[in-house]
Formats: structure tokens, sequence, C-alpha cells
């Protein structure tokens, strides 16, 4: 499980980067560059609302447990 979490965490980041080599190649001529630059933003919101999904899932299936601070009872 934690390694599809940081392979999601990866391709996010890489999406993100994308977005940004479209954003920082300047004003040019070709009118597909800041469509490019939204689908990889869109890509990028899709990957993290999977992600989150996906996580929500597994928590309720119990393949993971959430762990927290421990609490004290007085």
């Amino acid at each position: 499980m934690k390694i599809l979490v940081a392979l999601a965490f990866l391709a996010i980041i890489a999406s993100l980067g994308s977005a940004l080599f479209f954003m920082m190649r300047g004003p040019g001529d070709d009118p597909q560059q800041g469509r490019r630059m939204a689908r990889a933003l869109a890509l990028r919101m899709g990957l993290s609302i999977v992600l989150f999904a996906c996580l929500l899932l597994a928590w309720k299936l119990g393949y993971i447990q959430p762990t927290g601070l421990p609490t004290t009872t007085r």
C-alpha cells in the first residue's frame, strides 16, 4: 500500500512539473500550449481525487489502519 501511495504522489508531482514546463515555455505562437498546461493540471486534480478516494476505500475495507497520537485518559 505504501508503494502505491508513493507512486501516486510521484505521478501527481510529475503532472505538476509538466504543467510548470508548459507554463514556463513563455508566450509562443502555439495555441496548444495553454491547453496542454490545463490538461496537465486537470490530470493532477484527477489523480489527487482518485488517491484520496482509494485511501478512504482502503481504510473502510480495513486494508489500512489509522495511527495517530496516543490519547491520554484521565
